[in-house]
């Protein structure tokens, strides 16, 4: 029987009973950084996923880049996101918490007191901006402090500290966001990385940041619970190319791979307009990692089944289309017409453009069997 994006799959013992993965998405909901209602509501409406990663979540005050972010370093936040994964499991759903830190992408006025904005090394953003609540507008970010060896150390700490927070809010597992241009992928990138310690210089030793964040929360929480997001070839958050990505991500997989986790979620940011991935890239990253893909990149349901027919990808994450459907498969499975989504709530912090996208008439949402 064919594959399609309806095919149950087992990933790493849990099993998710569709290959539709909503795709991790900021929506700064969070007011003093710590998950709502609000929240749990819309995680809920979109439980029919096969798996829902959600947005990215801080393991420390000093990743905080962004305006209402979450986090995941205080037992306020524990407990808020305890409701989050009650009402997803209640309603069927599968959820791992994304742990993103932000790295030089961040404002001070977004941080708490006492927070820092560090990197590897002291590289500022040129030309993008910030948005900034207490200044109701954007302002150019500052270069970040170049972070000691001790403060790499207790960074590492700080994701495994979070990654053990989301396993005891009842999540199912997290993902490390080593993509887009933040922390992770700031060490990853010889561009922001410019280091002359253990933690820069070779591929390897660029890779080593990424690749101990994994182990250390692989064995704190169990490498069937990890994943870990990247993004070759990606440009956000001014990440230019360079003449060692493929060799780059090709060690990177392998190294994942090694380690045993769950999944890798591979993004293409070419629908958006940056540069396409290779496909020789994504089937090099296919090839060195032995556990489950997912794909994610400007797939519609025709592209997405393809793809898991084809065998490319296992699961297919999908975002815009889940932001504006909380019903997503159940409208993919019945050719039903799509919610257009509004982007200029994407970001705000009420329920307009967050909780209101409307559901199929009678349809359940979040039944989880989509």
């Amino acid at each position: 029987m064919s594959v399609t994006l309806h095919s149950a799959y087992e990933l790493s013992g849990l099993r998710v009973p569709n290959r539709m993965v909503m795709a991790p998405m900021t929506r700064c909901r969070a007011l003093g950084n710590v998950p709502n209602e609000l929240m749990a509501a819309y995680y809920r409406q979109r439980a029919g996923a096969g798996l829902i990663i959600t947005e990215g979540v801080s393991p420390s005050p000093n990743g905080l880049g962004y305006a209402r972010i979450p986090g995941a370093f205080s037992a306020e936040q524990t407990e808020g996101w305890r409701k989050v994964t009650t009402a997803v499991h209640e309603a069927g759903g599968r959820i791992f918490m994304q742990i993103m830190h932000t790295g030089r992408v961040s404002h001070p006025a977004n941080l708490p007191q006492g927070a820092r904005v560090l990197a590897p090394s002291v590289v500022a953003l040129e030309e993008t901006e910030m948005w900034v609540d207490a200044e109701m507008g954007t302002l150019p970010m500052p270069a970040p402090e170049a972070m000691t060896s001790e403060e790499v150390e207790a960074t590492i700490g700080e994701f495994v500290a979070a990654a053990s927070n989301a396993i005891d809010a009842g999540f199912d597992g997290v993902e490390l966001h080593g993509a887009n241009g933040y922390l992770i992928e700031q060490f990853i990138h010889p561009h922001t990385n410019r280091r002359d310690d253990e933690w820069g210089g070779s591929v390897e030793a660029r890779l080593s940041f990424a690749l101990e964040v994994t182990r250390r929360v692989a064995d704190a929480v169990g490498a069937h619970r990890v994943g870990f997001r990247m993004s070759p070839w990606g440009v956000f958050n001014e990440m230019p190319h360079y003449d060692e990505i493929d060799e780059t991500y090709l060690a990177l997989a392998r190294g994942l791979s090694d380690l045993g986790i769950a999944y890798v979620h591979l993004l293409d940011h070419s629908p958006l307009g940056a540069p396409e991935v290779p496909q020789s890239t994504k089937d090099a990253v296919r090839a060195a990692f032995d556990g489950t893909l997912i794909r994610c990149g400007g797939f519609d349901a025709a592209s997405g089944e393809a793809e898991v027919e084809s065998g490319r990808a296992d699961l297919i994450a999908f975002g815009r289309p889940f932001l504006a459907n909380p019903d997503l498969p159940a409208r993919y499975a019945t050719g039903a017409e799509l919610n257009e989504p509004r982007p200029d709530l994407f970001y705000t912090h009420e329920a307009e453009g967050y909780t209101d996208y409307p559901a199929l008439e009678g349809g359940a949402e979040g039944d989880g069997e989509a």
